[in-house]
């Protein structure tokens, strides 16, 4: 584990915590959706076809953020509470750029920082 670049993802639609084991330790880097509440209102107010391009093209954005993240990782388990983490690991297992990473995906329920701190260390073994 020491010499491995291991990550975990806490997410869901609107927020992805990412969270890099650096000498047993976690460093997180948090990253928002663009496609907030309000954003979708007014895209649905305009037409409706309009807010689900407006929301594909936003996830998209949203997911290859999270995955630029963890480009250059070893090992990465994503988790959380809705059907996001699943999408972004469909995403990643065909993109060949992230071929060389040992993907999971685990459910998880909202969580907060220290308890996923502690899911992340646990998952790759680390000493609390």
């Amino acid at each position: 584990m020491k010499n491995k670049k291991c990550t975990g993802i806490w997410m869901d639609y609107s927020k992805a915590y990412v969270m890099s084991l650096e000498n047993d330790t976690v460093k997180t880097t948090e990253l928002e959706s663009e496609f907030t509440w309000e954003e979708m209102q007014y895209a649905y107010s305009r037409n409706e076809n309009l807010m689900h391009n407006k929301e594909r093209n936003l996830v998209k954005d949203y997911f290859e953020s999270i995955g630029n993240c963890i480009s250059k990782e070893d090992e990465v388990v994503i988790f959380g509470p809705t059907n996001a983490k699943t999408e972004l690991f469909n995403i990643l297992t065909t993109d060949t750029q992230y071929s060389n990473i040992k993907l999971n995906v685990l459910p998880a329920d909202k969580m907060t920082e220290n308890q996923r701190n502690a899911f992340v260390k646990e998952y790759f073994g680390v000493d609390k």
